[in-house]
């Protein structure tokens, strides 16, 4: 029995170094979508978790913080905030990342949309009322940060 010769050891040697160096890139290109893929997850958890909290516990300039700043400059803190107190805020559809449009290849380009239901009363009044809150949220790639587009809440 023959054993391989010289030239075909080469070609497998080869063949092996260019399929390893092949995998190695694929790798990488796909790990690095990846990686950015969750920053901006574990960025919009954090920025979804703390606008809950300042809601929850009372620090309304600290919720409209999280107001996208175009926002912001056109509009002030709505007046409605005064003497209300939250005593609900559930989660009913939790935040998912998608791309703004579909033909957009950028993937920095991103919005989220997270659905709540909060209920409410103003200390004056102690009637518990309820809403559901649809909240959108903008990806910004040179902050990396996350924007509320949809505004605070409409309470009433």
């Amino acid at each position: 029995m023959k054993g391989p010769t010289p030239r075909s050891a080469r070609l497998r040697r080869h063949a092996l170094t260019v399929g390893t160096c092949a995998l190695a890139i694929l790798l990488v290109t796909t790990g690095c979508g990846s990686i950015k893929k969750d920053k901006m997850a574990i960025a919009l958890s954090a920025a979804t978790h703390g606008y809950q909290s300042a809601l929850r516990w009372g620090y309304f300039e600290n919720a409209y913080a999280f107001v996208d700043p175009d926002q912001r400059e056109n509009t002030s803190m709505p007046p409605s905030l005064t003497g209300l107190r939250l005593t609900g805020y559930d989660v009913v559809q939790p935040p998912g990342v998608q791309k703004k449009n579909d033909d957009d290849e950028d993937d920095d380009a991103a919005i989220a949309t997270q659905i709540v239901q909060i209920e409410y009363l103003y200390e004056d009044r102690q009637v518990v009322k309820s809403l559901i809150d649809r909240q959108i949220w903008r990806w910004d790639a040179e902050k990396k940060t996350w924007w509320l587009t949809s505004g605070l809440p409409a309470f009433e």
